[in-house]
């Protein structure tokens, strides 16, 4: 048998998957309510899963944790988050206090190229929710926050929302109804129109009474589900 070519283990090394898009995988499996609250995350199951290495699968798994998704015990392994009803409370509080302040300031600050591209936004929101896209409808929910904070044109405040954007996710994704985002293009609509009139006061009472109801359709009692198979899960394609 002829020994096997030179460049083999390169080939198999360059078509691993990186920490990145394991990440990306794990994060969209909870928000599409496939991987529950409190679900043990294998490191020998994710290995077979992915088709990479041991180290690569923690080094995603200390990236998540460092985004508040999965819970890192020593001596136990890694589980998916449990957000608690305190911790969703700072989370709202902490938008609340920011979000109606940004919407004031992006209100008076955006260009009518910018208000345009918000509408544009909201058509591809508009069209997840409709065809059930659960994820989706999730992503460009909060994109449309962050657009609003980068309107603003305050770097502060823009890296406070993109990680109170990403913790809400996390929290739709295990408590929210399933088939629901909580976060409604309609009410998005009415502030992007307040935008456009450039009303500032009017989308700051908008924008509160929209994170208030988010908050209100989350079922912080929701129980952890049992066991997954995180191969069947996760397997190469």
């Amino acid at each position: 048998m002829p020994p096997a070519p030179k460049n083999m283990h390169i080939i198999d090394i360059a078509e691993e998957i990186d920490e990145e898009t394991i990440v990306d995988r794990i994060f969209e499996a909870v928000v599409e309510q496939r991987l529950p609250a409190g679900t043990k995350l294998s490191e020998q199951a994710l290995c077979e899963a992915f088709g990479v290495g041991r180290m690569r699968i923690r080094r995603a798994l200390l990236l998540l944790a460092s985004r508040e998704v999965v819970d890192l015990h020593p001596n136990k392994g890694a589980y998916i988050a449990s957000p608690t009803a305190e911790q969703a409370r700072e989370i709202f509080e902490a938008r609340m206090v920011l979000e109606p302040t940004i919407a004031t300031i992006a209100a008076g600050r955006a260009t009518p190229a910018e208000v345009a591209a918000l509408k544009s936004h909201l058509e591809a929101e508009s069209a997840a929710q409709i065809s059930g896209n659960r994820r989706d409808a999730i992503r460009l929910s909060g994109q449309f926050h962050i657009m609003l904070a980068q309107m603003a044109g305050n770097g502060v405040m823009l890296r406070m929302v993109k990680e109170l954007v990403t913790r809400t996710s996390l929290l739709i994704g295990i408590y929210g109804s399933a088939g629901v985002t909580n976060c409604r293009d309609d009410e998005h609509s009415l502030i992007a129109d307040a935008f456009a009139a450039g009303d500032g006061a009017k989308a700051a009472l908008l924008m509160q009474e929209h994170l208030e109801h988010i908050q209100s359709h989350l079922d912080l009692t929701a129980k952890s589900g049992g066991p997954v198979d995180l191969l069947q899960l996760f397997r190469k394609e």
